[in-house]
């Protein structure tokens, strides 16, 4: 005989089963996966490139300018700012010429050429008594007169440098020498080069300007030990800040209100110190007329300069 079930059981045995179905076929909420927006959106960022011309070797360059690029981005919104260096004076007055750099930081030379190049100052280095240039000698050297370089290798840090190669070579020339056939003309690429040219005595003087020998003699005392500068020409206006035409002028206003304010705080007094000038300053093209007489003058009296 078969035992069956009373009746009723069977309706308390199918509300078990349903209680157990039932929750795995309800669907279950959708989960929304997509992207989570914050409440602003983020601006976009464009870098600008800020060329500066061979004040320095490139390396040098970047641990002096790389902090001030630096800052100018962290104080304008959605701007990077890239610092370009160039490994001689020709390569960054092809990439100048050429209107690669947003901004520049070019000698005066190469400033009164980039005028005619869609590019307009709007600033430059103070201290104009600073943009001389000096000639170095040894200390333990004979040369002690112009004449002594008669015959003697000089090292320049490039053709094209204002301050340490044409103002140094109008000077010898207005001095007694016929600069093009009296002395031995080397273009040793940097300034640290001319001046460890004069040290090494690979040369029997080397020209340079105020800063880099400044900054170069401060981190190394043998160096400033073993030379002297012999002599110095009358100085020019210095190098100019210079953007391309078509920057926006409200970023360059806010460009050259933090570059000019360097000084009045202690991180900028710092990095100035470290480049051995005095801080920054508002400028137009007219600043530059005084080059261009000087330049005038360089090529009736010491040689032809080939423009770009």
């Amino acid at each position: 005989m078969t035992n069956k079930p009373p009746r009723s059981v069977f309706p308390l045995l199918l509300g078990i089963l349903a209680l157990w179905v039932l929750p795995a076929c309800t669907p279950e909420p959708e989960t929304d996966y997509g992207p989570e927006y914050g409440s602003a959106p983020v601006a976009p960022v464009r870098e600008y490139r800020f060329g500066v011309h061979p004040l320095h070797n490139p390396e040098r360059l970047h641990q002096l300018f790389g902090p001030i690029m630096d800052y100018l981005g962290e104080r304008i919104p959605g701007a990077r700012f890239k610092l370009e260096a160039s490994r001689n004076y020709a390569a960054f007055e092809e990439k100048l010429y050429g209107r690669r750099f947003d901004f520049a930081l070019p000698n005066p030379y190469q400033t009164v050429n980039a005028l005619g190049r869609g590019y307009r100052v709007f600033g430059k280095m103070g201290s104009d008594e600073d943009f001389r240039g000096i000639i170095l000698v040894r200390r333990d050297s004979p040369i002690r007169t112009v004449a002594d370089l008669r015959g003697k290798a000089v090292s320049f840090p490039a053709p094209t440098a204002l301050a340490a190669a044409m103002m140094p070579q109008y000077y010898l020339q207005t001095h007694g020498l016929d600069v093009m056939k009296d002395i031995q003309l080397r273009y040793v690429g940097s300034q640290e080069s001319s001046i460890m040219n004069v040290y090494l005595g690979q040369v029997a003087a080397g020209a340079t300007w105020p800063p880099p020998w400044r900054a170069y003699a401060r981190e190394h005392p043998e160096v400033e030990a073993a030379l002297t500068v012999m002599w110095q020409t009358d100085p020019l206006p210095n190098n100019s800040l210079m953007v391309r035409d078509d920057v926006d002028a409200a970023l360059v206003t806010e460009v050259g209100a933090i570059l000019f304010a360097l000084r009045d705080h202690e991180r900028g007094q710092a990095w100035l110190e470290r480049m051995a000038v005095s801080g920054f300053v508002a400028a137009g093209e007219s600043h530059y007329q005084p080059v261009r007489r000087f330049l005038e003058d360089f090529q009736k009296t010491v040689r032809r300069l080939d423009g770009p």
